[in-house]
């Protein structure tokens, strides 16, 4: 998940909790207004839920999906352990996972620097996410991993959190360098299970001559897994997002009877050798790129597919959310 370009920290500048955003911001928007970035989405007491990158983790509810509200971020300040872990960290967090398990929610999400993979992904917990129940409050339960250039030839950034044939849960992250991995947690999501578990599950060519500290040039990331029927789906994203009307992001996707993989395409190549079918790229008519998706299968309304999607005038990442057709076996993007 890079994200430099100005348009979007303007946005960012605007989309903050307290007396700023009061004054510039409005509270409640249209889907057509929705401006997000790495959106994932929960549903709870008919109220759906959007977690976004933006200060503390931003926040939307709506009942509908066409008029939002914006709520609190999950965090107005940074826990002590992670500012002394990251002396540069800053509120600006990044590409979240929320994920209902164990009889609470939970948020993942990551902190690092543009392009570097001095990053880690930190964990919330909260009874509800309704913010006028008296249980509602997100709690930080610290680090869950961490990786540190010219160590780790991984990235510890953009996780999702997914559940195996036997429940266990595992974190599937990752961007850039080695592409992406999963790794087993322990039961209650609060670290990594032991004994270790590790896989990669989908990866780009990358060229040696570049350093190892540098992200380099296997553009892969903002990985999702769901199952559909026999399968699970690895979702990734190829390609470069955050350039504005100049991203090229897209989404591919593949799929393996086991969780934990080999993930093939369409065409029976391994992701894990830069292998997935495209499901969405931008029309360069009014979306240069999209990409950073999440997919879900249990929804009142059906199947969906929410992603951000960069508008080709202004470089906007805008919200955008597409029904699923999986009668095919593989899916079938739908305007909504």
């Amino acid at each position: 998940m890079r994200y430099t370009i100005a348009i979007l920290l303007s946005w960012l500048t605007i989309n903050t909790f307290g007396q700023k955003r009061e004054k510039t911001m409005p509270t409640e928007l249209t889907y057509e207004q929705m401006v997000a970035h790495d959106p994932v989405m929960a549903y709870e007491d008919s109220v759906y839920y959007l977690y976004t990158t933006g200060y503390g983790v931003s926040c939307y509810s709506s009942k509908d999906l066409k008029q939002w509200h914006v709520e609190k971020p999950c965090m107005t300040a940074l826990p002590q352990w992670l500012q002394e872990t990251q002396p540069f960290a800053k509120m600006h967090l990044w590409a979240p996972d929320v994920i209902y398990y164990g009889g609470e929610w939970h948020i993942f999400y990551s902190s690092s620097a543009f392009g570097k993979n001095t990053s880690l992904i930190g964990h919330l917990t909260t009874k509800t996410l309704d913010p006028r129940k008296a249980e509602f409050g997100w709690q930080d339960k610290g680090k869950i991993i961490q990786s540190i250039p010219n160590r780790d030839n991984w990235n510890a950034i953009d996780p999702n959190i997914y559940l195996d044939e036997n429940g266990k849960p595992w974190m599937v992250f990752g961007s850039f360098w080695g592409g992406i991995k999963t790794v087993k947690l322990s039961d209650d999501l609060s670290a990594i299970a032991q004994p270790e578990e590790w896989h990669t599950l989908s990866s780009r060519p990358r060229s040696f001559e570049i350093p190892s500290e540098e992200a380099g040039d296997g553009a892969v990331e903002a990985p999702f897994v769901t199952k559909y029927g026999e399968y699970y789906y690895l979702f990734v994203s190829i390609d470069y997002c955050c350039r504005g009307s100049e991203s090229t992001y897209k989404v591919v996707v593949g799929r393996s009877k086991n969780a934990v993989g080999p993930y093939v395409d369409q065409e029976g190549k391994e992701m894990q050798y830069d292998g997935g079918t495209l499901v969405i790229e931008g029309d360069k008519k009014r979306y240069s790129a999209v990409g950073h998706c999440s997919v879900y299968n249990d929804m009142p309304c059906g199947p969906i597919f929410v992603t951000h999607a960069y508008e080709m005038e202004s470089g906007t990442p805008k919200l955008l959310i597409k029904k699923i057709d999986w009668s095919a076996g593989w899916p079938k993007l739908m305007d909504m």
